[in-house]
């Protein structure tokens, strides 16, 4: 079942690119099942084409951390405390400093 989601979410990327909330669905989907290398790349496509509040970066240094990608991690929370800050997620900000602050 988690493998028709992620096929049939593909198959509407490959119909509208540039459809960001596709991309980011599929990146989500793809993490749950772990499947980190390609849920990163969607995550940095989606990140990349709309402006994120702060949850996509969360993912994304998640991902990073789990493929032991450390420096990738620190950037992502970094940019997500930015992104949350300015969008007014004060809550999810410190969540993500918090995680940064574990990451060293």
């Amino acid at each position: 079942m988690a493998g028709e989601r992620v096929q049939k979410l593909r198959e509407l990327l490959a119909k509208a690119p540039n459809d960001s909330m596709t991309r980011y669905m599929l990146a989500n989907e793809l993490f749950k099942n772990a499947h980190y290398e390609e849920a990163a790349d969607e995550l940095e496509a989606y990140v990349g084409q709309d402006a994120d509040e702060g949850a996509a970066y969360r993912l994304l240094a998640e991902a990073y951390r789990r493929l032991n990608r450390l420096d990738q991690a620190r950037w992502a929370l970094r940019k997500g405390i930015d992104s949350a800050r300015s969008h007014h997620h004060d809550g999810m900000a410190d969540e993500l400093e918090d995680r940064l602050k574990e990451l060293g």
